[in-house]
């Protein structure tokens, strides 16, 4: 007899497939608005000051299909943090995002605690006609562990003024927006920081500056990530 677990499994496998042929039988001329390059993204901003880190060789490239990333370390009084965000200009080719639910732990690194919070944002009010302003987004916080190091990792995907944590609905946006508006592009923004080691504090700490970052980055993304 198969289990409950297993049927849910396969209900989304179908589904994952019959949306990915709908996305793929749809026009594949994508009209997606203006956006900045990350390359003017600032290094400085609300305290936080950047440093850019080694670029990734092709075969990581290859296997992420990203048409633009940033990958950078931000350090304040708060302590340091790393930011990394995808952006894919179109899903259509088989390019999607890819979940840090697959990618840590093929690099060494065991969730230790998964959960989702809310985090309370300060937008600046988007140009007539785009989505309300966010005001509060949900977002996967996840604590990682591999030997004698943790870290805090906050993650989430965005795309057209959306936020959203969940793989699944993010796949389901994909599908919605490809046959409302003709567009698949979207981004996964993970933020990263290192728990000091043997401070029973660390992880609290750890969190409160990751936090702080994501409060300070978000309202930059916009420029980066077309509604």
């Amino acid at each position: 007899m198969m289990l409950p677990g297993a049927i849910r499994s396969l209900v989304l496998a179908a589904c994952f497939a019959s949306a990915a042929g709908m996305i793929a039988s749809a026009s594949h001329t994508e009209r997606v608005p203006p956006r900045e390059s990350f390359a003017t993204f600032p290094m400085d901003f609300a305290g936080w000051h950047g440093q850019a880190v080694e670029r990734f060789d092709q075969r990581i490239l290859t296997v992420l299909g990203v048409d633009e990333y940033i990958n950078r370390v931000y350090a304040s009084s708060s302590g340091p943090v790393g930011l990394y965000v995808g952006y894919y200009q179109s899903q259509r080719q088989g390019d999607t995002m890819h979940s840090p639910l697959n990618c840590l732990p093929g690099a060494g690194w065991q969730p230790l605690l998964k959960e989702r919070i809310r985090i309370p944002i300060a937008v600046p009010a988007f140009p007539a006609g785009a989505h309300e302003p966010v005001r509060e987004i949900e977002v996967n916080r996840f604590l990682i562990e591999k030997g004698v190091d943790r870290q805090v990792v906050i993650y989430w995907y965005q795309s057209h003024g959306r936020v959203v944590a969940s793989e699944y609905w993010g796949k389901i946006f994909t599908v919605v927006d490809a046959i409302r508006m003709n567009r698949t592009d979207a981004a996964m923004v993970r933020i990263i920081c290192p728990v000091a080691g043997g401070d029973p504090a660390g992880e609290g700490r750890a969190q409160q500056a990751a936090v702080a970052f994501t409060q300070a980055v978000f309202p930059l993304l916009g420029r980066y990530l077309p509604d």
